[in-house]
């Protein structure tokens, strides 16, 4: 394929799509739709949700836009009206004019009534999107501390890609004397007293606080909208996993997901290293992570380690 004929199937495509978002748009006027029990990947950043999303992402039965949605739930509900306080939005801000919002946007970007979204804050909100949508359904994987703030710490190493949307906070963030100047992944309540605190004060303080937020909203859901995983679980037996998930969602597990979820750990998304249990016991953060992980011994007890 040479470049000229690269180019214009893209430019084809491009447009396409714009064209059926346009007529997506236009048909919503005419006869609104609403989600129809969508799914949401939820757990602590660098847990394994890209990993689930992604994955759910390949089903020819469900919608996705195959990217992180941050940036949509942040237009809806800005920080600022919560004072950059946290990234959850409250259960009291849901309403009939937030559902409508949602499905408009899910819908005429997909195409479908069921979808399946993931971005690093939707653990902070859960009360909020299950009052949205009473028949949603939410995964949740979970990651053993060691391992989840080795690569959380590694992430705040790439504040280009994880701390894009932090550029107008008023307060100065100098973590690990000054080597961290961008807060990374998400706020969550009392993150201001961490802005001059060590790395993994900060990764064990994000590890609590979303897996604690998680917990707690996990007993208003449904059992069968609930659906748990524990990531060293999931890498050992991904077929069989996901075939359990994909079942608990009800959706079908035919033989091309089959398929890719054989496959899936030969090409992982977004990972730091390779992919194994406990790998943080022979990292470069292997002391801090010690230090610091007998203070989340309760937490961990919690989440079943």
């Amino acid at each position: 394929m040479n470049e000229l004929t690269e180019k214009i199937i893209k430019n084809l495509s491009f447009y396409s799509k714009k064209a059926l978002i346009q007529y997506r748009n236009f048909h919503y006027l005419l006869k609104p739709v609403t989600l129809i029990k969508p799914i949401f990947v939820v757990g602590c950043s660098r847990a394994g949700t890209t990993l689930i999303y992604k994955t759910f992402s390949q089903s020819k039965h469900i919608g996705s836009l195959n990217k992180e949605t941050h940036d949509f739930w942040a237009e809806l509900h800005p920080l600022t009206e919560r004072f950059w306080n946290s990234h959850a939005i409250e259960q009291t801000f849901a309403s009939a004019i937030d559902k409508s919002k949602v499905s408009k946007y899910f819908y005429t970007q997909t195409g479908q009534t069921r979808v399946v979204d993931k971005n690093n804050q939707n653990g902070l909100s859960i009360p909020y999107l299950y009052q949205l949508f009473p028949d949603a359904h939410f995964i949740f994987i979970k990651r053993n501390a060691g391992d989840n703030i080795d690569s959380l710490i590694h992430g705040w190493g790439k504040s280009n890609e994880f701390a894009t949307w932090s550029k107008n906070l008023t307060e100065t963030i100098a973590i690990e004397q000054g080597k961290y100047q961008q807060w990374c992944f998400f706020l969550a309540e009392g993150w201001r007293h961490l802005t001059k605190a060590s790395i993994e004060q900060v990764c064990a303080f994000q590890y609590r606080t979303m897996n604690e937020a998680i917990l707690v909203a996990k007993t208003l859901i449904p059992q069968h909208q609930w659906h748990e995983v524990a990531y060293e679980t999931l890498i050992n037996q991904p077929v069989l996993e996901f075939e359990k998930l994909f079942q608990a969602c009800n959706l079908p597990f035919d033989e091309a997901m089959k398929k890719h979820c054989a496959a899936v750990l030969e090409t992982p998304y977004n990972t730091f290293s390779e992919i194994r249990v406990d790998k943080w016991k022979d990292g470069s953060n292997q002391e801090k992570i010690s230090a610091i992980l007998p203070t989340l011994a309760d937490i961990s007890l919690q989440l079943g380690y």
